[in-house]
């Protein structure tokens, strides 16, 4: 998505004549379904007159592409401002300009981050080149046009308010500054001389269409890649903040004491990269000697993790690298210099197989930990066990007298980058108000089926292409096939419908089975894990009545763990546990459609769910 394209020659045009605000302006709302602020209008208006002084020179082609706000695929950051043109060779070029309005800074001491005052207070951020060769970066892995037809990406940075010190050119951030070189004040002939020294002829080969129509690369998984991150490979670039995550809480690890201890609570939404800061910090605190482990609630993901990781590395290395968050009870205060918590939402009070053992995860946790890492998203919390909070790690981090620090990833890269989808599920799903009631310029695919047939040949076509595609469902059908081999559980009789759950032998490793495509996963098997596309059965669990999404506990398998209880809670404490249970029964799906990476089907037990849903798509 580009929110303005054009020649340079039109692109000028539009900034001496004011048509560029109006034109940019219009397109915001119609893709983004926003609009922005007069302050950021305004710096944003500055920035594009900077940019029209530096290309308005004979020695940049008219017909050179300009492109400004360019999503980058699979994401949801957008760079600034790219000019595109052929050199004196015919070899192609796409100049990324980062644009900054700064006009002072602060330097840091973690790598890539700097302080600067923006948004109304001092705040810690990338280094502006970092972030523009960090962009390039995710532009060329996603991007097949770019890599295939070798167009040559030349990232750099500009900050047309600020004058020249020894902190934005420190040499810490030398690395970086020679991968996206630094304009800045007083540096307009430089930056126009930076571009020809790439671009002497016009887009006449249609560099820009092509980059914006180019086929996408799928995004990397990360169980795919952990062989290569434990071997020191950087295969995923952190953008924005997760590298402002990542940086501190390496920081917070090496200077916790056992007299000062720390702890780190990183909130975040689906696909905004909580396990892969949280893998990353696994592997490089470990590297650099400081006892670590990636500590989760849910198997699925230390299972998925340790099988990737089998054959590449001793059983005993790889199952002192990850662990469960009820072994921790009877632990040593101390015992690790990092805990790293990932999916901490879905922490329990009691450990044990019968809930009878240790007295507070969060708090067993903590004490074993000179330094304790939280990354969570209190939206995914789905049984009524589940105690993870900001407000409950804050509660026992005081207790243990250790300082607390919160940050938060808001960079997303699941559900086709579409911050929108998330908001508009959230809003469609009554979980909570949002502006977003429709889906329409959203870049997901999300489509019903009236039939779940329909819906299982949908995914299995998606499958075929390279086993990331799954079918889930809510916990309405009792696990027959655990004792019967030949039986079925998910039976929808008027449609023949009839599929098995998840079976025992692939477990917690459902998600990656070569097979498991013929069988149905639930929240247990996929929480904090990813495909490509989902498919997703609404079992009659959430039920819709006059446009109201009601939930319906009492048609949960009477197995079911997540719900285990409510009976007697109800009579306890009525409202409070109906407002509970609504929230978990949502949770559960609305953690069920954002497991797809590039799209989501569902099928509705219920015709009045379906038609509710149909009609949010498009209003």
């Amino acid at each position: 998505m580009i929110v303005y394209q054009g020649t340079k020659a039109e692109f000028s045009e539009d900034v001496l004549t004011d048509k560029l605000d109006e034109k940019v302006l219009k397109n915001f709302k119609k893709y983004l379904g926003h609009s922005t602020s007069k302050n950021e209008m305004q710096a944003w208006r500055n920035s594009m007159h900077y940019m029209h002084s530096v290309v308005n020179d004979a020695s940049i082609p008219d017909d050179c592409g300009v492109a400004i706000e360019y999503q980058i695929p699979q994401t949801s950051k957008r760079l600034d401002f790219i000019l595109t043109g052929s050199g004196k060779n015919n070899e192609e070029y796409a100049i990324l300009i980062e644009l900054k309005q700064w006009s002072t800074a602060t330097i840091s001491d973690k790598d890539a981050i700097i302080s600067s005052f923006v948004g109304k207070r001092e705040r810690e951020l990338l280094h502006p080149s970092y972030q523009a060769w960090s962009y390039a970066a995710l532009l060329y892995n996603f991007n097949e046009t770019v890599q295939e037809e070798n167009i040559g990406l030349k990232p750099c940075a500009y900050l047309h308010n600020y004058a020249k010190d020894d902190v934005i050119s420190n040499s810490h951030y030398q690395e970086y500054i020679d991968k996206a070189p630094l304009f800045l004040k007083g540096d307009a002939l430089k930056l126009r001389a930076f571009i020809t020294e790439y671009v002497r002829k016009g887009d006449r080969s249609k560099i820009l269409y092509r980059i914006e129509q180019g086929k996408i690369r799928p995004s990397k998984m990360l169980a795919d890649s952990m062989v290569s991150l434990i071997n020191g490979n950087q295969d995923f670039v952190m953008i924005d903040d997760q590298k402002l995550v990542y940086e501190s809480a390496i920081k917070m690890v090496k200077s916790a004491t056992v007299n000062k201890k720390k702890v780190l609570i990183v909130k975040g939404g689906p696909g905004t990269g909580k396990s892969v800061v949280a893998i990353n910090l696994l592997v490089e605190l470990t590297k650099q000697l400081l006892l670590t482990q990636y500590v989760s609630k849910n198997a699925a993901p230390r299972e998925v993790y340790q099988s990737k990781l089998t054959g590449h590395r001793k059983k005993s290395e790889i199952s002192n690298m990850f662990r469960g968050s009820g072994g921790f009870f009877n632990t040593k205060v101390n015992t690790f210099d990092a805990l790293i918590v990932d999916e901490a939402h879905r922490l329990n009070e009691k450990s044990g197989l019968y809930g009878n053992l240790g007295h507070n995860q969060i708090k067993e946790l903590i004490q074993s930990a000179i330094c304790t890492i939280f990354f969570l998203d209190e939206d995914q919390r789905v049984t009524l066990k589940d105690i993870g909070s900001v407000a409950e790690i804050r509660h026992w981090a005081e207790r243990e007298d250790a300082e607390v620090v919160e940050m938060e990833l808001q960079s997303q890269f699941r559900c086709g980058g579409a911050d929108g989808y998330l908001a508009w599920l959230d809003n469609t799903l009554q979980i909570r108000e949002t502006a977003n009631t429709t889906l329409t310029n959203i870049n997901y695919e999300f489509k019903i089926f009236s039939s779940p047939l329909e819906l299982k040949e949908a995914i299995v076509k998606k499958n075929a292409i390279n086993n990331k595609s799954r079918m889930v469902a809510g916990y309405c059908w009792k696990w027959k096939s655990k004792k019967n081999r030949d039986a079925y559980d998910v039976v929808i009789p008027e449609y023949d419908f009839e599929m098995k759950w998840n079976l025992t032998e692939d477990g917690s490793k459902w998600i990656i089975a070569p097979e498991s495509v013929n069988e149905v996963g639930c929240i247990h098997t996929c929480q904090g894990l990813e495909v490509d596309y989902i498919g997703v059965i609404i079992g009659p669990d959430l039920i819709a009545n006059n446009n109201e999404l009601i939930a319906q506990p009492e048609k949960r398998d009477s197995a079911d763990s997540t719900v285990r209880g409510y009976k007697k809670l109800l009579q306890e404490n009525p409202d409070e546990t109906k407002r509970r249970l609504d929230l978990i029964i949502k949770n559960t799906y609305r953690t069920l459609m954002t497991r797809g990476m590039k799209g989501c089907y569902v099928y509705f037990t219920d015709p009045q769910m379906e038609k509710y849903f149909s009609a949010k798509i498009k209003q």
